[in-house]
């Protein structure tokens, strides 16, 4: 099969394409993830999705041959509580990305019962409405170790010759407190450093990424890196790859600045 590119996507916020104010204000997101089936050289075997919505103690590997949904956010329309997304899992893709794993040197383990969470079937939602490519999950580190997880994404990298788009979706601006105008500076510096990095030559590349709090307002727009960890594996999929800038909004809720990437 033709290699397929890896992406770090922004998901955006909570169930939005399902409210129509916020789905408004994503529009431009919502474009840039709906092309993404068309840029892929073929049609994909399957999904993974590496969300900034699952962490655990060692990387664990969705098993789930129909996997349910995870609704984890809060406050939002009661509707939003009963979407579905019933693209089937992906079993033995599950097993031989848990094997590469393993072979990487990092701890790993099958799981038969995490479902979809909003990092995952939102996006997914999007770029396959009809839920008819398969999707699953691999799980962040909680140590949210960049090194490790750039480890991670170089272990999944055979799959990209097997049929599988590997997909960071996280944010990158996440500061829960801070969505509004006082993000407007943070947000768009913190930005333009992560498109300049990305410019640069692999192993400078990489190494500015491991060094990432250096970054002008790091902490200010990732108190908690589990939005940003989902690029270091997508990344280390295709670490060598070029980076190009697939999506780019400003003043998304009065202030915050957003991007995503592809990598090939």
């Amino acid at each position: 099969m033709t290699r397929q590119p890896t992406y770090f996507i922004s998901h955006g916020g909570g169930p939005w394409p399902w409210i129509d104010d916020m789905r408004g204000a994503f529009g431009p997101l919502e474009k840039s993830l709906a092309a993404i089936p068309s840029e892929l050289p073929e049609p994909p075997k399957a999904v993974l999705m590496i969300s900034g919505h699952w962490e655990a103690r060692e990387v664990r590997v969705m098993h789930n041959a129909q996997p349910p949904m995870v609704y984890d956010y809060y406050g939002f329309p009661k509707h939003t509580y009963d979407i579905t997304y019933p693209a089937p899992g992906a079993p033995a893709l599950a097993e031989r990305a848990a094997e590469l794993i393993g072979a990487a040197g990092l701890p790993v383990a099958l799981d038969e019962a995490q479902g979809f969470d909003h990092g995952t079937f939102v996006p997914a939602y999007v770029m396959y409405p009809q839920a008819d490519v398969p999707v699953f999950q691999v799980s962040m580190l909680e140590s949210y170790d960049p090194e490790d997880h750039f480890r991670l994404g170089r272990a999944l990298a055979p799959l990209r010759d097997e049929g599988v788009v590997i997909l960071g979706s996280g944010l990158s601006y996440h500061n829960l407190r801070d969505f509004g105008p006082q993000a407007r500076v943070p947000s768009e510096a913190f930005d333009t450093w992560l498109n300049d990095v990305l410019d640069r030559a692999p192993e400078a590349r990489t190494a500015a990424l491991l060094d990432w709090e250096s970054a002008p307002h790091a902490r200010a727009c990732h108190a908690q890196e589990d939005h940003l960890v989902p690029l270091f594996a997508a990344l280390g999929a295709a670490e060598t790859g070029k980076a190009t800038r697939t999506y780019h909004q400003e003043m998304i809720f009065g202030g915050v600045t957003a991007s995503s990437w592809r990598f090939d």
